[in-house]
């Protein structure tokens, strides 16, 4: 793996150019990660300490008639069970910040029905988590069997039986989503070629390291702490406080480090609630830890989606009219479902242009598992099928693909899915950059010959992803920048750390702005009643928004330094700059004090610490990639690989280039097994989960990667983010899919619409195939 920084530099640059930033500092969790000390909300332990295990249903819609836990509290070291006739019967939001006004409250924290199999019926408090799970064979559950829908056609159909009475009725989790512009019409009369398709997308999950945990403590104030691995700890805060009937101020919520999330811990899951309720109960703290099959169960997945995606062209490769209809399966409750089906639908409105579009967008409950936030946001499904069916129209018109792309591309001054104008020319510039890496001037570049049941090809996929949920949400950032006595600075930050290095690049920022050394700011964050309000690490918008207002904190106590340093140099403030940790008179370079003797007392000055407060309200910045894939179809066994990957990608300003070098990779790595290998599966006639374990549900591990060479653009910045950085963190996982598909056309001539591209599917399509262009 190698990973290289490019572009014009020069935009929004700092006379004398940077210190801190697009260094590749060293991570200030590093040492505690490495060597084991740092503390993860699973691995607390407190006095008297109760472990909480959950009771998941094995029907997939049911009535619940009667549960009888006599036999369950009767065990001895078991302290409490819960069932729906013991908690509060509260609606709720599954997400605890929709991304749509029309997200709808559908979910209470034990409810009389049951919508999928493996949802939470019970929960048990005891000694040990072996008791707990004794105790939950001892809960006796009479069900009574309710018709249910596994697909979508199914759940919509006329007559289909409802699993709620909420939202606009007949399934749909909120009314349809529609996106029109221009005249589709008249686009469609002026295409010279007119090419429709369905394309669909698994149920992958995102498998984090750390499955979701808490810890529950009340004090004797009526005080509740919650130690949880979540990426929006304020949001979890407010859900709390609202449903069990507490002021914000009696909610505090400790995040540390985190396993990863990947978005989709946004939610406030049900054993959050549980535990919380469990430890009231029994006066004591409780620990609830999902096992892995419980991540499957009762965490969150993609949305599984179908496309219907139709498009007009003109010989020269221009689209005159796109089309489309998506479905998205939010499972049994909406969680993140309408923020996802908005989002990706608006998304096709751009990333390649196109100036008349009629979009819906429908989201759909049925007895699957619940779909929720998953790095790339409804925009991983659009994109799916937008790049694959431009890719078979620079087929069907006779062009090169990348030539199409790049002459679609949008670009400044076309409209965003936001609705704003786009700045620069960043995806183009990135499949200019990615066609001269490979070698992919007019056509693609030269495939390897044949080696025995070997075939091999080469194939590009472009992405554009917004930094924020802009409009969908109001969003802000906000930061706390403190300049100590002693010269070193702290920022108090609410963005969570889900394993990226977010903390560093902040950090980075506020040294930069500060004109420190990076090892003389610390960071303080996950802890509700300490940091500023944070809305979550999510969107890709923790260096964008809150990285912007820790720049505009940090800016304020500069100003103040620097006030303070004039009188001591006995020079105007407007004529010092500071670097290093130095502050110079800019004519009179050798006229300087350090930043640490400014803050020192000294007569008639006072030593106090300087404060800065910074608060951030974006709207939307766009970051886009091209990649570039070689795979290699072993027509034998119909196993697809990945040889090498060259991902592009233009985000404003690199401001720690390991760190976004490994945002890349570890994205690439999670689209492969989307693409290849990647899918929880579900009986479609019981709704049982088939393969809810890391036996069953394979990932791409270390040994199946591929080599990539990452090239990263600074050619588009933008004015809203600091010194013009935009968001990585959900681009990487948009692209690779469509590379890969479009490779394996190239190599064997049949055209995949759906993922994951198992072996059994192309030895199924190879088997069937009359000839090399027909499509599977």
């Amino acid at each position: 793996m190698n990973a290289s920084v490019e572009g014009e530099r020069a935009a929004l640059r700092e006379p004398g150019g940077f210190s801190v930033v697009g260094k590749p500092v060293r991570r200030g969790d590093l040492l505690e990660k490495v060597t084991g000390a740092a503390v993860y909300a699973g691995d607390l332990r407190l006095p008297g300490m109760l472990h909480g295990k959950t009771l998941r249903s094995n029907v997939a819609h049911a009535r619940i008639v009667r549960i009888d836990a006599s036999r369950a509290r009767a065990l001895p070291g078991v302290k409490a069970v819960l069932t729906h006739e013991d908690v509060p019967r509260v609606l709720h939001y599954g997400s605890p910040h929709p991304r749509s006004a029309s997200c709808t409250k559908d979910q209470y924290i034990l409810d009389t029905k049951v919508r999928y199999w493996g949802e939470g019926v019970a929960v048990v408090a005891a000694t040990s988590e072996e008791i707990a799970e004794e105790a939950l064979a001892l809960i006796d559950v009479q069900y009574e069997a309710l018709p249910a829908v596994f697909g979508t056609d199914a759940a919509l159909a006329p007559g289909a039986p409802l699993l709620h009475d909420v939202g606009p009725g007949g399934n749909l989790v909120q009314p349809p989503v529609r996106v029109q512009r221009g005249d589709i019409e008249r686009g469609f009369a002026e295409a010279d070629l007119v090419l429709e398709g369905v394309y669909e997308t698994g149920r992958p999950t995102p498998a984090y390291m750390e499955p979701n945990v808490c810890v529950a403590q009340w004090d004797a104030n009526g005080k509740l702490t919650m130690w949880s691995s979540t990426q929006t700890a304020f949001m979890v805060r407010g859900i709390l406080a609202e449903v069990l009937g507490l002021p914000l101020n009696h909610v505090r919520v400790l995040v540390d480090h985190m396993g990863g999330g990947f978005g989709a811990k946004q939610d406030l899951f049900q054993h959050e609630f549980l535990c919380a309720l469990l430890a009231k109960h029994t006066r004591k703290p409780v620990r609830m830890e999902f096992t892995r099959k419980e991540t499957f169960l009762g965490g969150r997945s993609r949305h599984p989606c179908r496309i219907h995606l139709r498009q007009g062209f003109r010989r020269d490769g221009t689209i005159t009219a796109r089309q489309a209809r998506l479905v998205y399966d939010s499972g049994a409750y909406g969680s993140h479902g309408p923020g996802v089906t908005n989002v990706g639908t608006a998304s096709l409105t751009s990333l390649y242009r196109c100036e008349n579009v009629d979009l819906e967008g429908l989201c759909v409950y049925t007895n699957n598992p619940i779909a929720g936030a998953f790095r790339g946001y409804g925009v991983v499904q659009a994109y799916w099928a937008l790049d694959l069916q431009i890719d078979e129209a620079a087929e069907r018109l006779g062009l090169d693909p990348v030539a199409m792309k790049a002459r679609n591309a949008v670009c400044a001054g076309d409209i965003a899915p936001s609705g704003h104008a786009i700045v620069g020319h960043g995806l183009e510039d990135c499949i200019r950059r990615g066609a001269a890496e490979v070698g992919w001037t007019t056509r693609r570049p030269p495939k390897r010959a044949p080696q025995g049941p070997l075939r091999y090809g080469w194939g590009i996929g472009c992405e554009m992803h917004g930094s924020s949920a802009y409009p969908g949400i109001k969003e802000q950032g906000n930061a706390i920048v403190k300049l100590n006595e002693d010269g070193s600075a702290t920022l108090l930050t609410g963005a969570a750390g889900l394993g990226t290095g977010a903390h560093t690049a902040l950090a980075q920022i506020v040294a930069e702005e500060l004109g420190l050394p990076f090892e003389h700011v610390s960071v303080v964050h996950g802890d509700t009643d300490v940091v500023p309000w944070d809305i979550g690490a999510f969107a890709s918008h923790t260096t964008f928004m809150v990285g912007r207002a820790a720049q505009m904190a940090a800016q304020q106590v500069k100003a103040q330094m620097l006030e303070r340093a004039a009188a001591r140099l006995e020079a105007p403030a407007a004529g010092l700059a500071v670097r290093d940790g130095v502050v110079r008179v800019a004519a009179e370079p050798a006229r300087c004090i350090t930043v640490r003797e400014v803050m020192m007392p000294a007569r008639g000055i006072p030593s106090a610490h300087l404060v800065g407060h910074g608060s951030y309200t974006p709207t939307k910045a766009y970051s886009f990639a091209a990649h570039f894939v070689e795979v290699a179809v072993d027509t034998e066994t119909g196993l697809v690989e990945v040889l090498q990957v060259v991902p592009v990608h233009e985000f404003g300003r690199v401001i720690h280039p390991v760190a976004a070098a490994g945002q890349i990779e570890g994205g690439i790595q999670q689209g492969i097994g989307h693409t290849l290998t990647e899918d929880h599966l579900v009986d479609p006639k019981t709704g049982r989960s088939l393969n809810a374990s890391f036996v069953d549900y394979k990932m791409p591990l270390a040994m199946d990667m591929p080599p990539i060479r990452t090239i990263m653009l600074e050619t588009a910045p933008d004015p809203g983010g600091p010194y013009g950085a935009k968001g990585i963190g959900e681009d990487p996982i948009i692209a690779i899919g469509p590379a890969i598909a479009n490779a394996v056309h190239d190599a064997i001539g049949v055209r995949f619409r759906a993922f994951p591209i198992t072996p059994e599917k192309v030895l199924a399509a190879l088997a069937t195939r009359p000839q090399e262009q027909e499509h599977a």
